[in-house]
């Protein structure tokens, strides 16, 4: 039997779970991505649908198999379906790196936008974190596998194709030729001045059209998205130094990661409003910010999950408790829960992405037992996560097939299985 391992080791799990209405949503959340969204290629690669839309993301799909990661010590199958994920990723990304979204085969399917197109890409909204998260799974399959195999020359060709694109990104009017036009129903997905977007102050970060929601960014420079840059290059400066010798790739993550993190210390925190200083979402170098927080990942709240910085420092406190209040116009409280939303769903959902977020990044075992509690009872009966949910009405959610959100409750609830396990549900 495939994956009987990871079975095995999951049975043994559930068991020990004592709410047996709460083992069954982490059993369901676990398998969701295996079960229903992986499909092995011919060539020995593995393309991974988001659930309901089909279409492998890169972000998505990072994350959907990223808490697999855990079991690669123990069985090769779990190993065979990384590596083939990642292999899948770095051919998509070697098509076109700004593209967020694939296609199974090239079959032209996805959106027709004004912008360079491929019969490859479903979509091609460039995200920072579309490149990021490949890189982030590659570094969790070594962490738990040991397996440097997977730093093959693939893998360096990905790296210098990220570093190109991040390099010139930094200085996005002068050196990029990415543009991006929607038209019709949708048409404010459009990057203003013409699809080239709007003017950002060059200081060291990285542009970026959109947002992990897919949705326009109001200001080129996304803050936690820039953060995840610095994690990433500081892992693949390690790869490149200490496992695979590479001194000219190390050298450039190394710098682009010192540039970034200049760039952050220069326009990243602004003034809370009363007396403090917390991050913005977005801003444009130049003075402008949009203070807010989305629900996608990587997002503010999610930073120190994704290794940049810690809950402890002072600004990204100030920050949380921001996100976390209704200073936050995306953060509603409602009868059934209380957290944060999006402007990609409607007002008053709360996404369970943002709460386990939220959860991931929790000091405080009420807080994160808290957490549990509103996800346990908002799935409406369906034992899967949403993309979102209505405060006050569970039954009224969107996105009954949304693999992302499985896949992270599974991996909130063994980050903190010894305390879940002997969670009650109220009914």
């Amino acid at each position: 039997m495939k994956y009987a391992k990871l079975y095995g080791w999951l049975d043994e799990k559930c068991a020990a779970i004592e709410d047996a209405e709460l083992a069954k949503l982490f059993r369901s959340c676990f398998l969701s991505t295996l079960t229903t969204t992986v499909k092995e290629q011919r060539d020995g690669s593995v393309y991974v649908s988001t659930g309901d839309i089909p279409a492998m993301w890169l972000r998505d799909s990072s994350a959907q198999v990223e808490v697999y990661a855990r079991l690669c010590g123990i069985d090769e199958d779990v190993r065979a379906l990384i590596r083939g994920v990642l292999r899948r990723q770095f051919f998509y990304i070697g098509i076109d790196p700004y593209a967020n979204a694939f296609n199974e085969e090239a079959n032209g399917r996805g959106h027709k936008d004004i912008t360079l197109r491929n019969d490859w890409v479903w979509e091609r909204k460039f995200e920072i974190d579309s490149l990021c998260y490949p890189m982030r799974l590659a570094e969790k399959y070594y962490e738990y596998s040991g397996d440097a195999s997977v730093f093959d020359e693939s893998f360096r060709e990905t790296a210098r194709t990220v570093l190109r694109v991040f390099e010139t990104e930094q200085d996005h009017a002068a050196r990029s030729d990415y543009s991006f036009l929607r038209e019709g129903e949708y048409s404010q997905d459009s990057l203003e001045n013409g699809g080239k977007g709007g003017y950002c102050k060059q200081n060291g970060l990285v542009w970026s059209a959109f947002r992990p929601s897919d949705d326009r960014n109001r200001y080129g420079y996304l803050i936690p998205a820039n953060m995840f840059i610095v994690s990433v290059m500081r892992f693949l400066r390690r790869v490149f130094t200490e496992i695979v010798a590479e001194p000219e790739l190390a050298a450039r993550c190394a710098a682009l990661a010192e540039s970034v993190e200049r760039g952050l210390a220069a326009c990243a925190a602004v003034p809370d409003g009363d007396g403090g200083m917390l991050y913005a979402y977005e801003t444009d170098g130049a003075g402008n910010a949009f203070v807010a927080d989305d629900a996608n990942l990587p997002s503010l709240l999610s930073v120190p999950y994704f290794g940049y910085g810690s809950t402890g420092d002072a600004v990204y406190r100030n920050t949380r408790r921001h996100i976390l209040s209704r200073k936050n116009r995306y953060y509603y409280e409602g009868a059934f829960a209380k957290g944060v939303g999006s402007p990609h769903t409607p007002e008053n959902y709360i996404w369970p992405l943002a709460l386990l977020a939220q959860g991931l990044t929790a000091e405080s075992d009420g807080e994160k037992l808290e957490i549990l509690g509103m996800l346990a009872t908002t799935h409406n009966g369906t034992y899967h996560m949403h993309e979102s949910f209505d405060k006050d009405d569970p039954s009224r959610f969107t996105r009954a097939w949304f693999g992302w959100a499985d896949s992270l409750f599974a991996e909130y609830f063994l980050q903190n299985f010894e305390l879940f396990r002997k969670y009650r549900v109220k009914k």
